[in-house]
This record gives C-alpha cells, sequence and structure tokens, in this order.
C-alpha cells in the first residue's frame, strides 16, 4: 500500500431498543362517604366500565379496603385518576384514586 490509500472499513449498524413503557395501575380507595351509586357512576363515565363491573370494582374496594382499576400508560393514569377526583371533588365526596407503579 501506499501512502494515499485509504482503509475503508464496513460501517456498522446500530440497533435501537426501545423498551415498552412501564405500566400504572389506577386504584381506588374505599370510604365511609362516598355513596357506592357515586362510585360506579364515575366507574363508568370516567373508566368506560359497565354497571356489573364497576360494581364488582366498588365492592372489591369496599371489602378489601383498595381495588385495582386498570392498568395502562402512566399519563392515560394520571389523567383518569385525576378526571375521577375532579367529579368527587365538585360532588362534595372524598372519594381516591391513585396511580401506581406496576411491579
Amino acid at each position: 500500500m501506499s501512502d494515499n490509500d485509504v482503509a475503508i472499513k464496513p460501517k456498522t449498524k446500530v440497533k435501537l431498543k426501545l423498551d415498552k413503557p412501564k405500566l400504572y395501575k389506577v386504584l381506588l380507595f374505599n370510604d365511609d362517604y362516598t355513596p357506592r351509586e357515586f362510585v360506579v357512576m364515575i366507574l363508568k363515565a370516567v373508566f368506560r366500565m359497565s354497571g356489573e363491573t364497576g360494581y364488582r370494582v366498588m365492592m372489591t374496594a369496599h371489602k378489601m379496603g383498595s381495588s385495582v382499576v386498570v392498568v395502562c400508560a402512566k399519563d392515560i393514569a394520571e389523567t383518569k385518576v385525576k378526571e375521577a377526583m375532579d367529579y368527587a371533588k365538585e360532588a362534595g365526596f372524598p372519594l381516591m384514586f391513585t396511580a401506581e407503579p406496576e411491579e
């Protein structure tokens, strides 16, 4: 090889590995003040549940202290929690929802 020769190296391909977004679970907590019918109404309106499914989720929270409502992406979970809490606050009830990372 002479001084002017250039060695060409093959290009390496970089594969990006994308992680799936972490999922968050929305929890409903039982309280002794919010009427059951109101809780079911919130579950139907905000979380698009049927009346029967909403009733089962509400009863699980009533008996166990809390219940998982839905598991979804973080931004969706936080939006649903805020929307449900806003409805409850507007109606004067202490209904409590939270969004926590799924383990």
